[in-house]
């Protein structure tokens, strides 16, 4: 008899950008959403203060993407739309997905109207034996489950 649902692991999932898989990313982080607070403060009835906390706007973490550098060039030119002033042409709608060990989709976070702000190579190192990491950093508009 099963005594609960499994956790999902951490290293079954992918990424989409506008519904075409990308493959071969090794690390995805900053998904997260996040909601400022206000505080208001006020008297009551007797005089005595009142802090009361509200909701105020929403934040959202940027999402940074980590490869093994490859000879594609997608990631350097998305950015380019962006330096080029052609940002409507670069936002982006994407999606984590996350699966469980048999394979099968059980989660996804959908992110909106996307572009990279920052796109970079790891060191270089003369006799060294690690991959070459090329990472991105995603700014959006909001993320939220499916």
């Amino acid at each position: 008899m099963p005594i609960g649902a499994d956790a999902l692991s951490g290293y079954n999932f992918s990424i989409e950008i506008d519904s075409i898989a990308i493959a071969q990313f090794r690390e995805v982080a900053g998904l997260s959403a996040e909601i400022t607070t206000i505080e208001h403060r006020e008297n009551n009835p007797k005089g005595l203060p009142v802090l009361k906390k509200l909701p105020g706007s929403r934040k959202y973490g940027d999402i940074t993407l980590k490869r093994g550098r490859t000879d594609s060039k997608v990631l350097w030119d998305w950015i380019k739309k962006v330096q080029d002033g052609k940002i409507d042409e670069a936002r982006k709608n994407g999606s984590i997905v996350l699966y469980d060990y048999a394979g099968s989709e059980k989660s996804r976070f959908n992110f909106l109207n996307a572009w990279p702000s920052k796109v970079s190579l790891g060191s270089m190192q003369a006799g060294g034996s690690e991959v070459l990491l090329e990472e991105c950093t995603i700014t959006h508009e909001g993320i939220a489950p499916a």
